[in-house]
């Protein structure tokens, strides 16, 4: 059964450490729900409520364009082995580019990537998780 939380707690934030990749859901109100794999040691907690990743280039950049329409962003983890659970995180979206005042301290929490072309900066208003039983 799915629980709702206010915030990470230590074992959510162990359990997405552990996960080589998340995927993040986006779309406007007229557009279609983009969908995209990400990894590569690219998202860092910053608080119980706040996470940043780095997105780079390697797909279109529909992501980017739907957060400067509407800011609404889900990023979801799932135990591909062990127990299984899935873990979504709900919340408002900020785009970083390489150009904004923040950009240098929070690139500087990354390891560099190739093709880093702007960071994600994701307030959290809601953690869900769910059984997960039916992946892998």
């Amino acid at each position: 059964m799915g629980q709702r939380f206010a915030e990470l707690s230590e074992k959510h934030i162990q359990f997405m450490v552990e996960q080589r990749i998340f995927f993040v859901g986006t779309a406007t109100t007229d557009s279609r729900v983009n969908i995209s794999p990400k990894g590569m040691d690219s998202l860092k907690v910053l608080s119980s409520n706040r996470v940043i990743w780095l997105n780079v280039i390697g797909s279109s950049n529909e992501t980017s364009a739907h957060v400067q329409q509407a800011p609404r962003m889900t990023i979801m983890f799932c135990a591909f082995d062990g127990q299984p659970l899935i873990l979504r995180l709900y919340g408002v979206a900020r785009v970083v580019h390489k150009n904004d005042a923040d950009w240098a301290n929070l690139f500087s929490l990354f390891k560099p990537l190739p093709g880093a072309r702007q960071i994600f900066d994701v307030t959290l208003d809601l953690v869900q998780t769910s059984c997960g039983m039916s992946v892998p």
